[in-house]
């Protein structure tokens, strides 16, 4: 399936649960690595997702399609869930909580690889990228996910986080310069 569209939209409006079976099908998987790259943790980031769903079923009606794209509008209601999620959350834990526990499932749902010492290899790239994700600031990583793990044009990233295109650039590229030095200390 392509982009959402209007009649789409409009049964799901209109209560039809299998249209919004088919938009929850469309999108879950974005909004879930978005969810899971923004915390870093499997389970917070499954539920997160299903707030977020929830959240857009029940806000669907103030969606205007003359705004821009329904993925747009979708992935900055996931965002701010995602903020609101983050901020109760940061009194509660330090945001380089350990990824350990976890490993397993960051297998399962990665690429298969020929052996075993490729595995290894893979998963603790991930760890040390994700671990430097997780300590930029908020700015920095909310931009980085959507420009280079989701692949999110800046003009959509500017309707998602709603900042001048100019300092989303900025962001993006102070970001890849912590993310560089991060990674290279640990080298």
């Amino acid at each position: 399936m392509g982009t959402i569209d209007a009649e789409l939209l409009t049964r799901c409006r209109n209560g039809d649960h299998a249209a919004w079976d088919r938009v929850v099908r469309h999108h879950h998987q974005r909004v879930y690595n978005l969810a899971y790259r923004y915390n870093g943790r499997f389970d917070e980031a499954e539920d997160l997702t299903q707030e977020i769903f929830l959240k857009v079923y029940r806000t669907l009606h103030t969606y205007k399609p003359e705004l821009g794209a329904f993925e747009t509008w979708m992935m900055r209601v996931s965002r701010n869930c995602i903020i609101d999620h983050y901020r109760k959350l940061k009194t509660e834990r330090r945001q380089t909580d350990s990824l350990e526990g976890e490993h397993d499932q960051v297998a399962e749902t990665g690429n298969r690889f020929a052996n075993p010492a490729e595995v290894l290899d893979q998963r603790e790239l991930s760890e040390r990228v994700h671990g430097a994700l997780l300590r930029l600031s908020e700015d920095l990583r909310e931009v980085l996910i959507l420009r280079d793990l989701e692949g999110f044009a800046y003009e959509e990233i500017v309707e998602i986080v709603r900042v001048p295109i100019g300092t989303v650039k900025s962001r993006i590229n102070r970001g890849r310069v912590e993310m560089a030095k991060m990674l290279r200390k640990e080298i």
